[in-house]
Parts: structure tokens; sequence; C-alpha cells
């Protein structure tokens, strides 16, 4: 049976066994799970696809809340889905404004009260009738959203946050009008109770509204990155058919359809998701994904909507527009990671389940214990009202979704996508860390260094120090063609028997680098891009401007390469295996490259050997930090690649990486994982290709580069969308202090509770502080979140203990020189 994940926009929530009960109720439908997030007040349900929405509405309401599916309007490009404005998440609008009136006509009546009653020398004859008076409005009118609530609740059989002030302020009241009316002025009344619990309850929500509204900030801003209205090209009206006559006109970027060409001036944001068509500049793109450096763009690249035009004039088709543009797909993973929790949030919600009927008997067995011990009647009702009052099971239901808001939305700042709490935890936990090599820690910006042809002496390695890598391959072409026309009349009768054959199907370099960069334009891998982008400057360069052959019975091996039909033969570009088998000149090639660092691709025609292509890059340059920052964090990194093992030792040897696996396909990096997590250890893999995917669904925790494929994105928990490996130990110590802070805001709530419930008991704690004091817990809960909203990477300049003990040093800025390595086929 099919599932459908359905979130509601749940309204009337206060509290933590607010969040339990709902929880409770839709988790008794067959086949429905849900969970209810109160800082957002939105519900994540999970049902089958036979179960109406209706269904889910109406159990909500039965529960005594309300419940609506997100309001079906269109946003700009890239923009999330509206939140609907609830009655307890809505900054702005109605229920705000009544709200923020309520407080200050509640304010206003209140402190003359507190005054008096806290200022003995301010007091006058009957000072008492007048506080009466102004305490009234305060208690019935002031508290009556206190009031509805707790009716609400008790006709579902529910006990609430809001049963608790409601009951305090009333008790307080009823015996400030007994103290008056009836005792003969013998009893002391509590009017500066009545009118303080609702007032700090009230002024304390509204502040920890603004507050909650703070954590969210940040996946906010992302929203409204894409602007409102975006010029468009459009045929010109009246004109020729067929002419390319076009206007510019301005319309709202939801109007934007895929195909639609658009313009981006210097400091306008691309409206959404689309390739360039015409026109060179830089796009900033710190805001969606984290990069600092600004990235250059030109006719044919791809651009994400809402980075920041910072250089001339783009013309930009549109790819996506609306939910399927990347800033649509980030905020969603944001959204879905915030509706999470932790196991220790679940036990909290647990506790808060029964909270409030606890609380209820606690105060019921405190009056009635005061009164049987033969205490005065108003201290025994005094007790009871302070620990009706005092206690809070809001902070229990803010401690974990608080500190999520904030920090998930603080991630994407950083250009660092978390899938969810349970992401969190197991990031935080991680202690080996296996790094995939292509995509990961080479910069990506691969090219071809050198090409040589099976009838060359020879190989000739590209200048990677002096000269271009173009220029490089030009000369390699040159010599190594140069070569075999001097080595065809000196060897032609020495060898016209064994050689015969072979010279019937030898193509020059040119030629094979033609056929293989036709194969590769269906690829999307660093290695093929290289070759079709060589391929296509030594074409311009030969005066050849015929477009590449067209390939059929393409296919793709994920470790090995691609082959497919060009021009009648069955071409394969991809790793060179077995060298024996090859001609002499193509084995020393691949050898020279290896040497050399560089990538060695082998180009056969009909199962023959024609070409070695050396394809070179070089590390990130914040590789060689990022792996020592792990080291300090206590990590293990350990490197699988699908590289032969000279090029794979000389890597992890510049890095200081110790452990090797080389040579590794697809399902043997998947088996690595699973034997390290059999060793011990709790594994986490960074990669980005097709072949990573298993090994990402493997690991204890998938970590995938957001420039690689959907496959391994789609496999993995944490995306880094910055191209910054450092972005890794960043996301292991954003997970430690998130962690950190829903610990301790857990401490204070439980702590809080078990201290100032039993105070109350016993009667040291006031009504009136006892209000001020459970207001200022929650806040401090939602204060203590909100730091995580500064969060910077830190901790950088100091050395820690390994967890094997060891004790490491960063590299310094000199050891940190280019170093251009092979990198397989690992992906296609």
């Amino acid at each position: 049976m099919s599932e459908h994940v359905t979130v509601l926009t749940v309204g009337g929530m206060t509290c933590a066994a607010c969040v339990n009960r709902v929880e409770k109720k839709l988790g008794r439908l067959d086949g429905v799970t849900a969970t209810v997030n109160l800082a957002t007040g939105k519900a994540r349900v999970q049902h089958p696809a036979t179960l109406a929405v209706s269904d889910l509405v109406a159990t909500v309401e039965a529960a005594g809340f309300t419940a609506q599916l997100p309001e079906p309007v269109r946003e700009p490009a890239g923009a999330p889905v509206r939140e609907p404005v609830g009655e307890t998440t809505a900054p702005e609008g109605r229920p705000a404004d009544a709200d923020r009136t309520r407080l200050l006509v509640t304010a206003l009546l209140s402190v003359p009260v507190l005054v008096l009653s806290m200022v003995p020398a301010w007091q006058f004859r009957n000072w008492q009738w007048l506080c009466f008076a102004l305490t009234a409005p305060v208690a019935v009118w002031g508290a009556l959203p206190f009031h509805l609530r707790a009716a609400r609740g008790l006709r579902h059989g529910a006990a609430t946050m809001d049963t608790l002030v409601s009951l305090g302020v009333a008790a307080s009241f009823a015996w400030s009008a007994y103290a008056l009316f009836l005792s003969g002025g013998t009893a002391h009344s509590y009017l500066e109770a009545a009118v303080g619990v609702p007032l700090f309850v009230l002024a304390g929500r509204r502040l920890e509204a603004g507050a909650r509204r703070g954590t969210g900030s940040a996946l906010r801003a992302l929203a409204e990155l894409v602007g409102k209205d975006v010029s468009v090209r459009v045929p010109a009206e009246g004109g020729a058919a067929g002419t390319a006559a076009t206007v510019e006109r301005r319309i709202p970027v939801a109007d934007l359809q895929v195909g639609d060409r658009f313009l981006v001036r210097p400091g306008e944001r691309v409206a959404t998701d689309g390739t360039v068509v015409d026109g060179s500049s830089a796009l900033d793109l710190s805001l969606v994904t984290g990069e600092s450096r600004p990235v250059e763009v030109g006719p044919g690249a791809a651009v994400v909507g809402g980075a920041v035009n910072a250089g001339g004039l783009l013309e930009v088709r549109a790819a996506a527009v609306g939910a399927d543009t990347r800033l649509a797909r980030i905020t969603r993973l944001v959204e879905e990671a915030q509706t999470g929790k932790t196991r220790v949030q679940r036990l909290a919600d647990t506790v808060a389940g029964v909270f409030v009927p606890a609380v209820l008997a606690v105060s019921v067995t405190v009056l009635g214990f005061w009164l049987g011990a033969g205490a005065d009647p108003q201290a025994a009702v005094t007790a009871a009202v302070a620990v009706l009052v005092v206690a809070c099971p809001c902070a229990l239901g803010l401690a974990t979704p608080t500190a999520l808001l904030a920090a998930t939305g603080r991630g994407a700042q950083l250009g660092i996508l978390v899938s969810g709490p349970q992401a969190l935890e197991r990031l935080r936990r991680i202690d080996t860390l296996v790094l995939d090599k292509t995509g990961t820690l080479p910069t990506g910006r691969m090219s071809v260094v050198g090409v040589t042809g099976r009838t060359d002496a020879g190989a000739v390695a590209g200048r990677t120090d002096t000269g271009s890598a173009v220029d490089a391959a030009d000369e390699a072409v040159r010599l190594n063609t140069a070569e075999a026309e001097a080595v065809r009349p000196d060897t032609a009768q020495a060898e016209a028997t064994g050689r015969a054959a072979e010279e019937t199907v030898s193509l020059t370099p040119d030629e094979a680098v033609r056929l293989a960069a036709a194969v590769e334009h269906g690829s999307e891998h660093p290695l093929a891009r290289a070759i079709t982008a060589y391929g296509d400057t030594r074409r311009t360069a030969l005066g050849d401007h015929r477009p590449l052959p067209a390939v059929r019975r393409f296919a793709a091996t994920a470790g090995y390469g691609v082959t497919g039909e060009v021009d009648g033969r069955t071409v394969t570009v991809g790793r060179p295996g077995d060298l024996t088998e090859l001609p002499a000149a193509l084995a020393d090639a691949v050898r020279t490259a290896e040497d050399a660092g560089h990538t060695a691709v082998l180009v056969t025609a009909d199962g023959t050997p024609q070409a070695v292509v050396a394809v070179g890059d070089t590390l990130r340059p914040d590789c060689y930090r990022a792996v020592d920052h792990l080291r300090r964090l206590g990590l293990r990194p350990v490197l699988a690649t699908g590289d032969r093992a000279a090029t794979a030792r000389a890597v992890a040897g510049h890095l200081g990486i110790t452990e090797i696996h080389a040579g590794a396909l697809p399902e043997e990096k998947a088996a690595l994982v699973t034997t390290l997590k059999e060793q011990g250890g709790r594994v986490a893999v960074v990669g980005d290709g097709i072949n990573d995917a298993a090994a990402l669904a493997h690991a204890d925790l998938g970590i995938a580069m957001g420039s690689g494929t959907d496959a391994a994105i789609g496999a993995a928990d944490v995306t880094v969308l910055r191209d910054d490996l450092q972005a890794v130990p960043d996301a292991v110590r954003l997970a430690r202090r998130t962690l950190g802070t829903i610990r301790a805001n857990l401490v204070w709530a439980f702590g809080y509770n078990l201290v100032t419930v039993p105070l109350a008991a016993v009667g040291r704690l006031d009504p009136m502080i006892a209000a001020a004091a459970m207001s200022a817990s929650s806040l401090l809960v939602v204060g203590n979140s909100l730091r995580l909203r500064a969060w910077r990477p830190g901790g950088r300049g100091t050395d820690r203990r390994t967890a094997d003990g060891h004790k490491t040093a960063g590299r310094g800025a000199a050891g940190r020189r280019a170093f251009s390595f092979e990198t397989s086929r690992e992906s296609a």
C-alpha cells in the first residue's frame, strides 16, 4: 500500500502536552504516524493513500485543536509553499494585533495593582477595592484565551498548560473576592497574583513567539532570495512569422515557464534555475550555497535561482520553475529536517503527556496537606496556586524544535543541509570517515594534458607547471604524430608481417580523441567533460567544423567507463586495465601518467587499443585543512577510490591519510563500509557519484557533495552545497553544538520543574513570582537556541587529541602545493 506524506498546520498548541495529544490522536488511525513540531506549528503525517486528508483534519479537531492544509497559493519560483497564518505562529495580521492589544490593556490595568499591592507606603484607604475593579477585567478578559483553551481541552478530556494558567488565575481571583466580600477583612487578597499571572504569561508568550520566529529566519531568508518580477524576452507584436525580433517585458516571477528567456542585470538576482544563453558574468552564490568565491558563467553554463549577478548582463533560459528549482529543494529539505525529533525529545514528550495531570494532582495534594496540617487556608491556597502557575511543560516542548530551527537554518546558510535530527545525532557520533576521491578531494576542473597514439614510441607528459594543459596536450599530439610518421618508413619492412593487420585499424591521436569525445558527450563525469572540451579545442585548431558524430547504443558502467557505436565502430573509453595486454607505447603512456599523478584513460575502437588520454586535476586547496580538522575532531580518515594503487598512495601520503583502499569498485566500497561497521566503527561516507550511492546507503551516515549526482544526494543524510570540503568538519561541529544545545535545553526544562514545583509546594514561592519564573523558563530555552543563529565554525587553531590518543598538528601553508593526480572512471 502506497503512503502519502501530508503537512498540516495545527493551531491552538501551547505546550508539549498539546504536541503529545495531537500525535497520539493521529497515531490511533490505522497506518498513520505523525510528528508534530511545537515551534513551527506543523504536523508531518505519513498515512495510507486511501486515508483522506479530511479525516486527518477531523481527527486533529476532535482533539481540541484547529488544522488546515497549507494554502494552495502560487509563490514565486523557488519559494516554498506559504505557511498559513495560525494563532500560535502568526507574527503579523489580526491574531497578532489582537494579542498585542490584549497585552497592552492587561499591562495598563495590572501595573497599578502590582505597585499598590507591593509598596505599602503608597496604599490608601480602600485601595483594595480599586485594585479589585482593575483586576476583574484582567482575570476575565485578559486571561480569556487561557480560559477558552482550557475549556476546549476539558470538553475533549485534555489538560494542557492553559489549564494550569486558567486554574491559577481563577483560584487567585476567587480567593481575593472571598477575602474582600466574605472574610470581613481577615483574609489577605491575592489580586497581584490574579493580574501578574496573565500579564507575565501573555508577555512571555509574545516574546517567545518572536524568538521562535527568529530561529526560522534563515529559512525565510532562503525563500525570499528570489525577486517578485523579472524581465523576459518575448516575440515582438506584429513581427513577421519566423523572425527573431523580441521585446523586453516585465512579468511576475510566478508566471515564468520552462523555456522562457529572461534577463539578469548587474546587481539583480537570478529569477530561477536555467542555462545562460548570452553574456558572461560572475555570480555570487554565498546566500544560496554558502560558496564564498564568485563563480564565472558564460553561454551554456547552468545558473541557480537566487544567485546575485555581480558582473555583466546575462540572458538565461529557464530550466526549472516553482517547486522544481534547487532553491525550493533546499528549502524543502530544511523544512523536513525541522519536523523531526531526537530520541531524548521523544522522552520529554512522553513526560509532558502526563505532566499537566500530575501537576494538578500535586496542587490538590498540597492544598489538602496544608489544610489537614492545620495551616492557615490562605497559605494553603497560596501554595496550591503557586504549584499550578510555576509548572511549565512549555520548555519541554520547545527544547528540540527551536534548536533544530536555528541549526538547520544556519546550516543552510553555510551550505550544509541535514535531513533531520537523527542525522544530527549520527553525525555527532561518527568516528570514521570514508572519503571518495573523484569530485570530493579534487577541484573537479579537469583538463587533458597529453594524448598518446598506439603507434607512438613513447608518451609525452603535459607541462602542468609552466604551460597550460591544452598547450601541453597540443605538444604531445604534435610530437606523437611526428614520431609516428618517422617510425613508419624505418620499420615498414622489418615489421611488415607483424604490423600489417594493426596498421589497417590504427587511428591518429586526433581521430581517437574525436571518437572519444563523441562517446563522452553523453556522460556527466568530470573526465567526460575534460575529454569533450579538449576534443572541441582540437577540432577548432584543425579547422574541422563538423559536428561530433552521432552515438548509438551508449552505455555507462560505474567503475569502468562508457561505450558506444560511432561511425560504425564500437568505441570504449575507460580504465586501462591490465597493462600487459596493451602495446608498449600505450603501456608506457599509462605508467608515465601515473608517475605524474594524472588519470590515464584508454580509448579502444572495435576492441583495439588506439590511444591513452592523460587527464590532470589538482587537489582542492581546502582539503589539506579539512582532513587535518577531521583528525582534530577525533575522526579517522579512510581513502577509498577506484584509482590504481600508486596514485592513491601518492594522494593519501600528501594528505597524511594512512588507510588506503585502491581499485575499489562500487560494491567493494559498500563492502568496506560494512567491514568497518563490523569492527565497531561509526562510519560516514563522503561521495558524489553514482558508484557512491551504495556506500552512502550502507554507512551510518552519508554525506553527499552538492555538485554530485542525484543518486548520491538521494542516498545521503547530509548534503554539502559548498564547493569546499571544509564544510564536512563544519557539519560535524554544528551537529555537536546543536546536540549540546538541545541537551542543555532539556536539562534546564527538567531541572526547572524539579526545583520550582517543590519550592512552590512548601510555600516558598509567591504565585506572581512563579508566573514570572514560568515565562522566563521558556524564554531561556528559546534564547539558548537562538545562539545557534550566530554560530561560526571555529576551533581551528588548537591541537587536539584524536580518538587513538595521538596529537595532530595542522599542515603549514608551505606544505599546500598544487598536486595533480589520477582520477579513475568511478561514475559515468
